[in-house]
This record gives structure tokens, sequence and C-alpha cells, in this order.
């Protein structure tokens, strides 16, 4: 659901206090491209869950392996993403530097909810069916120690439309731009190379958007629905998840996001899956959603669309998991400070333009919505 205005796609990438992206860690697979179908697990770690946990992680990258050598084509991958308070039960290492509990928000009609969640699998290819199979393997290896806190199954629509009927990740960046906005650099070396995610289940109400003429939509959305091509509205979805820094550049995160649903059940939503170098980026177009600006008291699309969930998770770079730090308690551990703990929805300050200071970021997109690397890259 998230989106962001037309932005020119080679811009310069300059922020005072976010250093330029060199050569460094890899990723794990946040840049590749859009598949087809995706399966998403966010996951709650059980007291005594750890090992086998850790173990997992590890063994990762192989799996992913296993299950798409039969199929180069179908580029399964699988994203890990790592939460706040269950950082220092999994590792002795030092937090993420802007790892923290999702923040809820409540604004003047409507409510981001934060959800327990200590991993998310980000689970995608050209084929369900690979996903599927390396989701049965992952909650085997896990079952009895962790428990399931949601499960979403996504599938491409029509023209990589969302159930709403607009077409969906207009503004991802691409290329450098693509690293650049999503890679975490020079500003937290020990953690270079990874990235931080946040993800919303929205729930759509059909039934009501549908009512709506095609022209009110596209004055809610902030674009044409056959075309796709942005308009002039000030207080559209577009338009209110547009973040700009201090210097008027845009700033970018990428989306993954996938439709689902279930019409025998009357369920129909859009998974919203965020990631960027800093979850300032995305928090930020969340308050605008929820807590209004000047322009509008809230993003009209949460009329219709409702969040069930929120979580911020971190996702470290490829080589983490193939070398993970020492577990809490092993010889040689250090002690390693508590997260901080949820930001109550009261405490959240309204950043709208009326009265708050700017955050330094560029938007992009649509929802609808040191080194704790052993290895180094070659």
């Amino acid at each position: 659901m998230i989106a962001g205005r037309e932005a020119a796609k080679h811009r310069e990438y300059a922020v005072a206090t976010e250093p330029q992206h060199t050569v460094g860690p890899e990723p794990q697979a946040v840049l590749e491209p859009l598949t087809g179908a995706a399966i998403f697990l966010v996951l709650t770690v059980d007291e005594g869950g750890e090992d086998e946990v850790r173990d997992l992680l590890t063994d990762l990258p192989g799996l992913v392996r296993a299950y798409g050598f039969g199929a180069p084509d179908a580029r399964l991958s699988c994203i890990a993403g790592i939460g706040a308070e269950v950082w220092g039960r999994l590792f002795d290492a030092p937090l993420p530097l802007q790892l923290h509990p999702f923040q809820p928000l409540q604004g003047p009609r409507h409510r981001a909810p934060a959800t327990p969640g200590d991993l998310l699998f980000h689970i995608r290819a050209a084929r369900h069916d690979l996903c599927f199979a390396l989701a049965g393997e992952i909650m085997g290896r896990l079952r009895g120690a962790v428990t399931v806190q949601d499960e979403v199954q996504g599938f491409k629509y029509l023209d990589v439309r969302d159930l709403l009927g607009f077409v969906d990740g207009t503004e991802n960046p691409v290329g450098p731009d693509a690293r650049d906005a999503v890679v975490i650099g020079e500003e937290d070396p020990e953690h270079a190379g990874g990235s931080y995610v946040i993800v919303q289940k929205y729930l759509h109400d059909l039934d009501a958007w549908n009512a709506l003429p095609v022209e009110a939509q596209e004055r809610i959305i902030g674009r044409t629905k056959a075309t796709n091509i942005e308009l002039d509205q000030d207080d559209s979805h577009v338009a209110l998840n547009t973040v700009t820094g201090p210097d008027g550049e845009e700033r970018d995160i990428l989306r993954d996001n996938m439709p689902f649903g279930s019409p025998g059940r009357g369920e129909f939503g859009t998974y919203f899956i965020g990631y960027a170098r800093t979850p300032e980026v995305t928090e930020q177009m969340l308050r605008n959603m929820f807590l209004g600006t000047a322009a509008a008291s809230h993003d009209r699309i949460l009329d219709f669309s409702t969040a069930v969930t929120g979580t911020l998770f971190y996702a470290p770079p490829a080589g983490f998991l193939d070398d993970l730090p020492p577990a809490p308690g092993a010889p040689g551990a250090a002690e390693v400070p508590a997260p901080a703990a949820a930001v109550p929805a009261a405490a959240v300050p309204d950043r709208s333009p009326a009265g708050a200071a700017a955050v330094p970021v560029r938007a992009d997109g649509s929802l609808g919505i040191g080194n704790l690397n052993r290895s180094t890259p070659s």
C-alpha cells in the first residue's frame, strides 16, 4: 500500500548522516526481483527453543539450495529476519543500532497495532510449490521450538496489481539505487550488509471499496486505475507516503508486497513488506498514514484497509547465517544489553508538518501499502 511520488531513477542519493554504500558484506536475497509466489512466516521463539532456531538459521542457505537446485529458473529464496526481543537470547553480539520493537500508532480514526514476532521467514519463488516445500521444511525443523504468530501465502495478481485493483510497486528502486536505499553501510559497520524490514498484514473491505466510483478510488490512491499515472492529489495515499529529506530528496524503500485471500471466507488483503537501510523511512510513512499531516487527517485508504499486524525485524547479511555469533552463555560470551522497550502508541510523536521535525527520508513505492559477518565477500 505504501507509495511514493514519481521519482527520477538516476538521482543522487546523498545524506550527510548516512555515508554512500560501498562494496561490503553481501545481503540476503532482499534485492532479488519480485516473484509470483511468496509465503510469510512470523514466529516467536519458545523458551528453550533457542538452540533449534540457531541450528535452523545456520542450515537455511543449504535448505534453499537443496529445494531450488532442480528448478533454478524459479529463483527460490528465503530471507530470515530477527526481532529485537529475541536477539539477546540467540546471540552474544551487539544489537543492530536501529533495531527495536515495532512502534504502534493510534490515529484519530485508525490504528497500526504492534504484534508479536521474533523471526520472519520471507520465502519467495516463481512457483508456489517450492515456497510450500521450503516452508514445510522450516516448520518441521522448528516445531516445538516456536509458536506461529502469522502465516500468509501470497500470489501475483493479474498485471502486478493489489486486490484493490491498482498497480503495486511502481516506485521500487532498482540497481545501485536499490542497494543504497536498502543495505546498511558504514553507519553501523558491525551490521553492514543487513537491512531493516517492517511487515504489516492489511485486510480489505472490498465490498465497500468496489462500491466507490473509479474516480473516487483514484483520488484516494493518487494514481489512475487503468494506466497507473500519478495524479496531483495532496491528500492521496501516494502523496502521504512521499517523505523527503532536508534537501528535498525522496527516500526509497523496497517493497515485495503480495495479495492474499480466501474468497470462501470473504478474506482479501495485502501483505506489506518493506526493506530499508533504516526503519525511520517506513516509520515516517506510517505516521503520515495513521496520524495524518497538514494535508489530511489520515490516509483514506485506511477507511477500507485495516492493519491487523505490525512487526520490525533485522535481516542480517548472508554471511551472518553461515557463521553465527556465539550463543549467550557460550565460553567467552559477554553480556548483551536488553532491547529497548516497545514505544506505547500514546508516546509516539506526531511528526506531521503541522508541528514536527522533518525526517530525512526519500519515499518510494506502494503497499497497495566491524562485522558480525564472519565471511568476507570476495
